[in-house]
């Protein structure tokens, strides 16, 4: 039947009473149970054949990588680059951070509201009061008027000390699944929390590596720049001999600008790297670092060492390593308790009660007055109300397991993505380390010939160029494949 009818049908009442009674010899707790979802049935991240290993280079950052078989990835994964500068960093990022003492203490508060839920509804609620009352009574208003025509009834004071104990038994289960519900929101605030850990150890990772490579990028820049200038110089004093034309004069001009105008864009990259790690560190972009903060000044690109063994774990155990997947399967949890806690709404509750306590005129005479009670309340008809809630609870239980399952999808997705991205930056990175390879040895060739003789200082000056420009090229593929290692880690859910 839907909601309203069966609240205004006859069976209704009588069919709540009955199952009432069962549920007092059998203490249920009505609505579904929670069961983790089954976890995905696919072995690998990728399609077919998942990479196993990358291809390997000479020179920074270009070691083959493995990936090895674990069953978890385990904590302080930023250790893996071996930069105890790196290290700093990211530890006074989690010991500093704003947005880990902001998710730090949502889970507090989480916490705290289970125990006020519990502490309302796993005890019973024992009160005291002390009251005293001046009071003049009216024989007219009681219908004593003629008996109480001669006398005087003049006013007292009552005095009244109480002891109240009130519970109310969980018969349904309402209770228990509210706690239940709260429970797991203290869980996803949990896992939130791990999430924001190992969101804020990423992004320093992989910030730092953007700052290291710009720096190193700014440095070459100006290497090719000052070549440029000494080509340009050159070219003016062929000009002034005319030995070029104007137009070959501009152009050269024009390339100098050029790479002066790129310097602007870099420098800017790099102020931004360095203002986002003091944020992430807990610090203001304006205030000075001491010797003992992290300063990602004296971090070289270089210098970070590529780990060679990455852990990859199962994708069917990917559900218990993200924390932003375990989050979501807390809300799923919570959804399913919210359709139990509905469920109990539509049977009967039931309180009850006591005092106990003296009451009198005078202190001194006080007699002692005691009650219990007990109080059912059966929902007759709230208009479908009460079934309407139910079906919102089971929509919203609905809605958390796709969101549950996108989540766990787009973890899959990430690992591919990065497994993936991995493979091809490690098949660029060999060719920019062979370009820069043979760029190198052609200028060697072109100092030769130059002192030699045998080649102008322009084209020599060109060929140096051309190799810079090289390195340049091979040093964004290394930071690429540094950042796209750390974001293996965090796609795996390693552990901060």
């Amino acid at each position: 039947m839907q909601g309203a009818d069966f609240e205004q049908s006859g069976q209704g009442p009588r069919v709540m009473m009955a199952l009432g009674i069962a549920a007092v010899l059998c203490g249920c707790t009505v609505g579904p149970t929670f069961h983790r979802p089954e976890s995905t049935s696919v072995a690998t991240y990728t399609r077919e054949p998942q990479p196993a290993v990358t291809e390997g280079s000479r020179g920074p950052g270009g070691a083959e990588q493995r990936f090895v078989r674990a069953s978890e990835t385990g904590g302080g994964w930023w250790r893996a680059f071996g930069s105890p500068a790196l290290d700093r960093m990211v530890q006074q990022a989690l010991d500093n951070s704003p947005t880990l003492a902001q998710a730090q203490m949502r889970l507090v508060q989480a916490q705290q509201d289970y125990l006020v839920q519990a502490g309302a509804t796993e005890w019973p609620q024992l009160d005291a009061s002390l009251k005293t009352t001046r009071e003049k009574p009216d024989p007219a208003a009681a219908g004593l008027g003629s008996l109480a025509a001669n006398r005087r009834f003049p006013p007292f004071t009552l005095y009244s000390a109480k002891v109240n104990v009130s519970y109310t038994l969980d018969l349904f289960g309402a209770n228990r699944r509210s706690l239940e519900a709260l429970a797991a929101q203290v869980d996803y605030q949990q896992y939130e929390a791990d999430a924001a850990r190992l969101s804020l150890a990423g992004n320093v990772v992989t910030t730092a590596v953007r700052h290291a490579s710009v720096a190193k990028e700014i440095a070459l820049t100006e290497q090719i720049m000052a070549h440029q200038n000494r080509q340009l110089d050159i070219a003016e004093q062929r000009y002034q001999a005319g030995g070029i034309s104007r137009m070959d004069l501009l152009s050269q001009r024009s390339q100098v600008e050029q790479t002066r105008a790129g310097l602007a864009p870099l420098h800017t990259q790099l102020a931004q790297a360095d203002h986002l790690l003091a944020v992430y560190m807990g610090r203001a972009p304006g205030h000075p670092s001491t010797p003992d903060d992290g300063d990602a000044r004296a971090l070289e690109l270089d210098a970070l060492v590529l780990p060679s063994e990455l852990p990859l774990t199962l994708p069917s155990t990917l559900a218990q390593q993200r924390p932003d997947i375990r989050a979501s399967e807390a809300l799923l949890h919570q959804a399913s308790a919210n359709v139990g806690v509905a469920t109990a709404n539509l049977y009967p509750q039931l309180t009850l009660s006591a005092s106990d306590g003296p009451q009198g005129v005078r202190v001194s005479d006080l007699l002692n007055v005691w009650s219990v009670g007990a109080g059912l309340t059966q929902p007759l008809f709230h208009g479908g109300q009460l079934q309407a809630r139910k079906r919102s609870a089971e929509a919203a239980y609905e809605a958390a397991l796709a969101a549950y399952r996108q989540t766990v999808l787009q973890g899959l997705q990430q690992v591919a993505d990065a497994l993936r991205a991995l493979q091809q930056d490690a098949i660029e990175l060999q060719s920019r380390d062979q370009a820069q390879r043979d760029a190198h040895a052609s200028a060697e060739i072109a100092g030769h010939r130059y002192e030699a003789g045998g080649l102008s200082q322009l084209a020599l000056l060109d060929t140096q160029r051309q190799e810079l420009q090289t390195t340049l090229d091979r040093t964004r593929v290394q930071a690429q494949r540094l950042a796209d290692t750390a974001a293996l880690f965090q796609a795996l859910g390693a552990r901060p």
